[in-house]
């Protein structure tokens, strides 16, 4: 008899756990999902493990960008890495023109400063092509003025005395002293020169590294191939007539608008991506666009040997049907010369 209440009052306790866990489970199931409402994170996204947030300086990365996605995949975790390793708090910017001109690096730049300005207080001008490989190469804050890191002696392939382009560390306040860069060098080049110009101006100083013996050919990577990917070299007439100091163009004249604008994560790095459409005003740099004339011969640098030789035979073609045409009116009597007859 006692056996049996035992077992009974074992059958009931394990009814009554059985409840109790069915009843968890409903209450659990009918709560909202906490960790997702109630998480203690950043609004910081670029605080790395042993950066203090909102102490010192961060600097934004601003990479002048059109039709590279295979450099910026090694550029992005590179650079992330190797600011990191210096405790640099930093953010990087890819600046991707989207319109039909040509590219306009300084343009680009002025908009990656104006995008980042509120969250950093200084930046680097940087080639996507280019990687820092030295450890000893600074990012850090120029207090002093314009910090050349790709200096002359450096780079692996500019080495004249005013060369400022590659890489620059510029303050914010003096960014916007300067009133940023020209807009008015469409194509590749000569626009770091006229930045220069604007520095001395200014009077301020450019410093570069000092105690660097990697010598330049150890202390950056340049990743740039000219079979894959061609700079557009071209300078038009009035394009080299426009090439000196320009006092009119900057920060303060920009035109554009800003496309998307994204975050894209390449082996867990972060960057935001700004797609833009810059504005032209052709009646003062028409050279923004190239003639059709000077398009046919860009591609046909571009064809393959064989398929330049066909290029060049068509319009060979054409010109001899023009040629013959002309020929056949000239020999055609007109209509004066018949009523003489």
């Amino acid at each position: 008899m006692a056996h049996h209440l035992r077992t009974s009052r074992v059958i009931k306790l394990l009814i009554l756990c059985l409840l109790a866990t069915v009843v968890v489970v409903i209450v659990l199931a009918i709560q909202p999902v906490i960790q997702e409402t109630s998480c203690q994170c950043t609004t910081n996204r670029n605080t790395h493990t042993g950066f203090e947030s909102g102490k010192g300086h961060q600097l934004a990365i601003i990479v002048p960008f059109r039709d590279r996605f295979e450099q910026l995949q090694e550029f992005v975790p590179h650079i992330h890495q190797f600011l990191n390793a210096q405790k640099i708090r930093h953010v990087i910017y890819v600046i991707n023109q989207v319109d039909k001109y040509r590219f306009n690096r300084g343009s680009l730049i002025n908009i990656g400063f104006l995008q980042s300005r509120e969250e950093s207080d200084y930046i680097a001008m940087h080639d996507v092509d280019l990687l820092p490989m030295n450890p000893d190469l600074s990012y850090s804050f120029p207090r002093n003025g314009p910090f050349h890191v790709a200096a002359p002696n450096l780079h692996p392939k500019y080495h004249y005395d005013d060369f400022v382009g590659g890489i620059l560390l510029v303050a914010n306040d003096h960014f916007q002293m300067l009133n940023g860069m020209s807009n008015k060098f469409w194509g590749w080049g000569r626009e770091d020169d006229e930045f220069y110009r604007r520095i001395i101006d200014a009077k301020l100083t450019v410093t570069r590294p000092t105690g660097i013996t990697t010598g330049e050919n150890g202390t950056f990577k340049h990743v740039h191939d000219e079979k894959i990917i061609s700079r557009d070299m071209i300078q038009t007439v009035e394009q080299k007539k426009n090439a000196k100091r320009d006092r009119k163009t900057g920060l303060d004249t920009m035109n554009y608008t800003v496309v998307s604008k994204n975050n894209l994560h390449i082996e867990g790095a972060e960057c935001i991506v700004v797609n833009v459409r810059l504005h032209c005003d052709t009646k003062s740099t028409p050279w923004c666009e190239l003639p059709y004339s000077v398009k046919q011969l860009i591609k046909l640098h571009k064809l393959q040997p064989e398929e330049q030789k066909t290029w060049l035979q068509q319009r060979l073609n054409n010109v001899e049907r023009v040629i013959m045409a002309r020929r056949v009116a000239d020999e055609k009597p007109s209509a004066t010369q018949r009523s003489d007859r």
